[in-house]
């Protein structure tokens, strides 16, 4: 049986429907971004019960069509941008077509979300673009440029131009901010010492 969860975006979200599903000693075979599949039949109590357990928690078990496919489409998104270590060199439209198998056309997948979430896919995609970059530039592992191709930025000015368009902010500034959000251990105070 089938389960479809709503805000259930990411991989703390899915050990929480596990604790869950546990608690209720179902058996899953599938825990996915915005999906479950267990392998019992529930009544309509026990479905309930469940639902109120997962509200507890901050997730929404969704019934509606819509809805469910509206979650996928964010799962798959998400699961792409955040997930997938491999670079994003892939047309998000096709990607989602090849994802959801079925017979959507773009254009309808296009317009339920932007009815449902209000905003575009394609500003969806952005935004977790955008947030994927911050995490990348956080851990300091990756230059602004190795950012640029593995998120599939056609250069490094397309993603700054992006990124302040987001932000409000240029990358080097954002860099600039990470680099001062902490001290370390042996500097706190030193300052106020050396005054």
């Amino acid at each position: 049986m089938k389960l479809y969860i709503k805000y259930m975006v990411s991989n703390r979200c899915k050990i929480v429907v596990k604790d869950v599903l546990k608690k209720f000693d179902l058996t899953f075979s599938l825990v996915d971004l915005g999906e479950v599949e267990i392998m019992e039949d529930i009544t309509e109590e026990e479905r309930e019960n469940l639902a109120a357990a997962l509200l507890e928690t901050g997730l929404e078990l969704i019934d509606d069509k819509k809805a469910i496919l509206i979650e996928k489409i964010k799962g798959i998104i998400i699961n792409m941008v955040h997930y997938t270590e491999e670079d994003i060199k892939i047309n998000f439209s096709d990607y989602l077509n090849e994802k959801l198998n079925h017979s959507y056309t773009y254009n309808y997948i296009a317009n339920l979300f932007s009815d449902i979430q209000g905003t575009t896919i394609e500003h969806f995609i952005i935004f977790q673009k955008i947030e994927r970059v911050k995490e990348l530039m956080i851990y300091g592992e990756l230059t602004i440029t190795e950012i640029a191709y593995k998120m599939n930025y056609s250069s490094v000015a397309h993603l700054s131009a992006q990124f302040k368009k987001v932000t409000g902010f240029p990358p080097s500034y954002f860099r600039q901010l990470k680099e001062k959000r902490r001290s370390p251990i042996e500097e706190v105070g030193n300052s106020i010492l050396n005054n």
